[in-house]
């Protein structure tokens, strides 16, 4: 998957805007709801076109249901391909993640660090978590991996070092396939995953762009080997994957059932995940069996896909309408992507529309992303939309107002992202984002105004390029909010679009 991938999910979600009008009016829906029974029976005809419509709408649901996977496996591979594999493998981003990298969401006013380890391959894993160290475990559907029994009196989930139970003094952390058989060993924080794949993900904050190592120094304390086997372990490798670009976007079309294919035949067969294989088992895919469709159920699958990646799409507009307080403010239009907690789970139900549309230009979560505690954490209030709630255009300019003492003890920042990969946007600027480092100046009155459009309003300052005839969305962190953000003295303006 290279940058053609990029370029064919922009070409094939262009194409939805044209032909969506038609399929409104073919009146599909009503067809296949009036296909008559003749003497107590369908046709042979209506019978394929059910058939057909079957295995197209479990594509759908199949990709939507795997789309976390899709997203960590894209993440996966195309690491991998540039950088190498094994759990010895942690490339960090020592010159930050620019829009050459192509991957959801990235945050580049931070230290990134991003591995991949496999429990399948190598047995439970040992995790040398250095003092001083902000990170995340997730399995490879992007659950926060947990603790097995309680440290100090809880269960700890995802979160690792500062906001972990090591507290940033450095621990060893043990993380046991989901198989895993017998007591684990004494003197580690004990974890299983529910999934072979484990995804390793470090942050690391800076207060100078210009001096980023002591960031990269503390990651690169990082110990990761097999349990009992230290001294034999490969040596670490911390390649600078700001030096070289990489596609680690998922697959937007049919070849997202290849991938899901290898996922199913590596992978651990979660109990919990019976129903949804068999989906994909009528699809062609099972564990121990060669996926081979034949050219008709490839083009449905593709067709399915596609979609699948454009409803998706849809679920990353606006909040659920299943979602209590889905935007910040009742009178703005700041999305608040995540519905109460980091696994999109409510009493009796997962919201899955909501962990869709965040896993669609997204990727990873734990408690620590989702908790309201001040100067704790932190929160990512999106929007795709201006003030008129129309969708935000690379070709008109535009102003965001952010009212004076904003409301972050670390520091907060502005970024722009493609509206179809969820990618940085490779707007010919260092990075696509401006923060709290670039000490934007303010206005008399103490407000902050930042300008997004294809050209400058002045003399560049607090200006973010947008590229003519590519939309895009706007995402602004708050890391350690303060109390006027949750209190809600303190909201920004919306993204108004200057006549």
């Amino acid at each position: 998957m290279m940058r053609a991938t990029f370029t064919a999910r922009i070409l094939l979600f262009c194409a939805a805007f044209v032909s969506a009008p038609a399929i409104a009016q073919t009146g599909r829906h009503d067809a296949l709801a009036s296909l008559p029974f003749t003497r107590g029976f369908l046709s042979k005809d209506a019978i394929a076109t059910l058939r057909d419509e079957l295995a197209y709408q479990r594509a759908v649901q199949s990709y939507i249901w795997m789309l976390p996977v899709l997203n960590m496996y894209g993440m996966k591979e195309g690491s991998e391909k540039v950088f190498g594999k094994g759990y010895n493998v942690l490339p960090i981003f020592k010159d930050r993640l620019n829009a050459k990298t192509l991957v959801t969401t990235p945050n580049s006013d931070v230290i990134y660090a991003m591995g991949y380890v496999d429990l399948k391959e190598d047995g439970p894993i040992v995790i040398e978590v250095p003092p001083g160290l902000q990170g995340i475990l997730d399995d490879f559907f992007q659950r926060p991996i947990c603790s097995v029994g309680q440290i100090e009196g809880q269960t700890w989930c995802g979160d690792v070092g500062l906001p972990g139970p090591d507290k940033g003094k450095g621990a060893k952390y043990l993380i046991l396939p989901p198989d895993h058989q017998g007591e684990a060993p004494a003197g580690y924080l004990t974890y299983r995953s529910r999934t072979y794949g484990v995804f390793v993900f470090w942050r690391g904050f800076f207060q100078d762009p210009k001096q980023l190592a002591e960031p990269v120094r503390v990651m690169e304390q990082t110990r990761i080997y097999p349990l009992g086997k230290e001294a034999n372990a490969k040596p670490m490798q911390f390649p600078n994957a700001s030096k070289t670009p990489a596609d680690l976007l998922y697959p937007a079309d049919g070849a997202a059932f290849e991938m899901i294919d290898r996922f199913v035949q590596h992978e651990y067969v979660d109990p919990q995940d019976m129903e949804m294989r068999g989906m994909l088992a009528a699809l062609g895919i099972v564990k121990g069996e060669t996926f081979r469709p034949d050219d008709k159920t490839r083009a449905l699958l593709d067709k399915g896909a596609k979609t699948a990646f454009r409803m998706i799409h849809t679920m990353s507009y606006g909040p659920s309408s299943l979602v209590a307080n889905g935007y910040w403010y009742p009178d703005r239009r700041w999305v608040n992507v995540f519905p109460g907690n980091a696994t999109f789970t409510a009493d009796t139900f997962n919201y899955i529309d909501a962990r869709s549309g965040f896993f669609d230009v997204a990727y990873s979560a734990s408690p620590g992303m989702a908790a309201n505690m001040v100067n704790v954490g932190a929160k990512y209030p999106v929007t795709f939309v201006d003030k008129d709630g129309d969708f935000l255009q690379g070709g008109d300019s535009y102003r965001l107002t952010l009212p004076k003492n904003i409301p972050a003890h670390l520091f907060w920042s502005v970024t722009v992202y493609d509206a179809v990969t969820g990618s940085g946007l490779d707007n010919g600027q260092p990075f696509p984002s401006l923060n709290t480092m670039d000490k934007p100046p303010a206005n008399p009155d103490g407000t902050t105004e930042i300008h997004f459009g294809p050209t400058s309003p002045g003399d560049g300052k607090n200006w973010l390029r947008t590229n003519p005839g590519q939309g895009y969305f706007v995402i602004l962190r708050l890391y350690g909010p303060e109390q006027a953000f949750f209190d809600k003295t303190w909201k920004p303006g919306d993204i108004e679009k200057q006549r």
